[in-house]
């Protein structure tokens, strides 16, 4: 069942057509990549799933959860089950890396009809879902990723995709900055969250996460739309081979 529908998507940014009739299906229980060379789209992408202001569709339309996604806001679609982890997560000084997990925890509990958690019964369920991540406690007493290390950043974002346990999360490059210890950290974080309930798209430059995150559909972008779709051994052989020859295929 489809989880995400994206129909001939067009955006423009500074009056600069971005993404240019991009289309993708994503259903329940699949892990999606996407790949392709600078500046064919990939984080515009994400950004215009997310609803980051400025990205807009021109035309097309978004359908996520049988939803239109189009008019809402980002607080609205973290909400409803979709999540982003950036490529470059925002460091945000004086703000305590538990209180604000507490009040995204709460704020999608609430949208849900659910009951919220006291402090005390946050703190239990926060400290055991970081545990299953290899995360300290110590980094819960800091501020939002600030003095973090690119592998603590992207740790803590693996943390709040675990306690919103969204039904479709976009990775926008999240192996960017990892050493490999960190990156199987953070792929196992992921792995450990996927059901046949949700959904998963890595978007990414190379081969070396999705040795970690299996993909069962791998998708190339170039000039604003996706080009060519296939099983995880088109990441292999674009490892091997770059992007000339399929980009020549379609010129």
């Amino acid at each position: 069942m489809p989880i995400l529908e994206i129909k001939n998507a067009e955006l423009s940014i500074d009056n600069k057509k971005i993404l240019k009739g991009l289309s993708l299906n994503v259903n329940e229980g699949e892990t999606h990549a996407i790949m392709g060379p600078n500046g064919s789209g990939k984080s515009t992408l994400s950004y215009m799933l997310a609803g980051r202001d400025g990205y807009e569709l021109d035309n097309g339309n978004i359908t996520f959860d049988n939803i239109d996604l189009t008019p809402l806001s980002p607080d609205e679609r973290s909400n409803l089950g979709l999540f982003l982890a950036f490529q470059y997560p925002v460091e945000l000084p004086g703000v305590s890396s538990t209180n604000f997990l507490r009040e995204i925890f709460n704020s999608r509990k609430k949208y849900l009809g659910e009951n919220e958690l006291s402090h005390l019964d946050f703190i239990k369920h926060l400290r055991k879902v970081a545990e299953n991540l290899s995360i300290k406690d110590e980094m819960l007493k800091r501020y939002v990723n600030f003095g973090f290390s690119g592998g603590e950043k992207k740790r803590f974002e693996i943390l709040q995709m675990a306690l919103l346990n969204p039904k479709i999360s976009v990775l926008d490059e999240t192996d960017s900055g990892l050493d490999v210890d960190a990156l199987k950290i953070v792929s196992e974080g992921v792995n450990n969250l996927k059901d046949k309930k949700n959904a998963v798209i890595v978007i990414t430059h190379y081969q070396r996460l999705l040795d970690y995150i299996k993909p069962d559909i791998v998708h190339i972008m170039s000039d604003g739309k996706i080009i060519k779709s296939g099983d995880a051994d088109l990441a292999l052989y674009v490892e091997k081979n770059g992007y000339s020859e399929i980009l020549n295929e379609k010129s």
